[in-house]
């Protein structure tokens, strides 16, 4: 019989690392769209960013990609990274940063558990910018059972939130 293995509660993904074509380009993203901090640069081929002062939440590096071409849409790979705020006046701010940024928005959805956001960095990785709501709203069925959903959200009301702070 196999035993199936459960990671023990608190286990968390502690970063991203990504493939860029171009380190300059990618490092200014996400320290003027997304707002990350420059932690340590790696030579001239990687960089380290972060929140909050973490050594780094997202790795960036150009050793097998210097140069190289966005991958297909229908490509195999990592779909997006997420990057979870912690209240909706902080996504609101952030929607807006990005917006601000010309950068064109994949997609916005309303899941029940949490509020997302979707775009691309200039590499073509996807990106989700989202803040959960309190468990106790999460949506669930009569058994208790999680019941995530795909609804609409609605973006001017997030934006009139950041343009009230």
């Amino acid at each position: 019989m196999t035993q199936t293995y459960t990671a023990p509660a608190g286990t968390r993904i502690g970063h991203v690392h990504l493939k860029v074509s171009d380190l300059e380009r990618s490092i200014a993203f996400y320290r003027d769209v997304i707002g990350l901090e420059v932690m340590q640069r790696y030579g001239p081929q990687a960089a380290f960013l972060s929140a909050g002062g973490y050594h780094h939440h997202l790795g960036l590096n150009t050793w097998e990609s210097l140069g190289g071409p966005r991958p297909p849409r229908h490509a195999v790979g990592l779909y997006h990274t997420a990057f979870l705020y912690p209240d909706r006046p902080a996504l609101a701010r952030a929607l807006k940063r990005v917006l601000d940024a010309g950068v064109e928005l994949d997609g916005a959805a309303d899941h029940g558990v949490s509020e997302a956001v979707y775009f691309s960095d200039p590499d073509g990785n996807g990106i989700e910018l989202y803040v959960d709501r309190p468990e106790a709203e999460w949506p669930r069925d009569a058994e208790g059972t999680l019941r995530m959903v795909n609804e609409r959200l609605d973006l001017r009301a997030l934006l009139a939130l950041a343009d009230s702070i």
